[in-house]
């Protein structure tokens, strides 16, 4: 099968657009500096106000899990199924309608970018490279490279007697087998995305069900109420951890790694 994104060009012109930047960068009090001092990353985000104006901002905040995992799902080149066709994610707008599982288009209100470079964190970042028909035919349709924050719609062998016949969203990471779903290291920086939809959903990209962007409930507790704060801050359209909604599938537990 052969893929075509639509060109953005030819999705008619942005919203109007009021900027802003986040400003998140104040320093730590002493109490809350750790002995050895957390590695940090810059993250942009485009993502719809409640008014419906575009915001664009870029933060600079710790490379923590709570936060890489809302900006590292999918890579330059992803391709995601809209109402319009195939758009490749880094052409993606705040307001385009997304298709989802559910039948459901829902409209786009987040875009979470940063380019995650071995030298700006002082570690690299490892990435899973799923191949052609690995977890069923057409998924996904070409070889797919995701990030440590994606999350798929598919249940290990592991876990099925547990899952009771239900779909789980798995970390991608967890389906390595390395064979058909590998773990690769890239030296240079990678440019990753994630997204947030109006509610919690399961989207197609590249022909494998990817959830959108979504918190869980544990994670951002893990924090102090300060970068709790902080985290909540890129997210214009949310005030409290609630506004995230439900999540749309369970997900798989946590699991040894592999």
């Amino acid at each position: 099968m052969t893929l075509t994104a639509t060109p953005a060009a030819l999705r008619g012109a942005p919203r109007k657009t009021g900027y802003g930047m986040m400003n998140s960068s104040r320093p730590a009090s002493a109490g809350q500096m750790a002995q050895v001092q957390i590695p940090k990353r810059t993250y942009e985000v485009a993502a719809l106000r409640m008014d419906g104006s575009l915001y664009i901002g870029q933060s600079t905040a710790p490379a923590i899990s709570l936060f890489e995992d809302a900006f590292s799902a999918m890579t330059h080149g992803s391709l995601v199924q809209t109402t319009t066709g195939l758009i490749a994610v880094e052409d993606l707008q705040p307001g385009d309608m997304i298709n989802t599982a559910s039948g459901e288009a829902a409209e786009l209100a987040w875009v979470g970018t940063s380019t995650f470079s071995p030298i700006e964190a002082g570690k690299r970042t490892p990435l899973i490279r799923i191949m052609p028909d690995a977890l069923g035919q057409s998924r996904p349709e070409r070889s797919l490279t995701v990030g440590p924050g994606a999350r798929i719609l598919h249940t290990p062998a592991a876990l099925r007697g547990l899952a009771d016949g239900r779909q789980l969203l798995t970390p991608a990471a967890k389906l390595v087998d390395g064979v058909n779903v590998i773990e690769i290291t890239p030296p240079t920086p990678t440019r990753m995305f994630h997204i947030c939809l109006s509610r919690h959903a399961v989207i197609n990209v590249d022909g494998i069900e990817m959830e959108t962007f979504h918190p869980g409930a544990t994670a951002p507790l893990e924090v102090g109420h300060s970068l709790r704060n902080r985290f909540i801050s890129l997210f214009p359209r949310i005030g409290h951890l609630s506004d995230f909604g439900p999540l749309a599938h369970p997900r798989a537990p946590e699991m040894d790694a592999h």
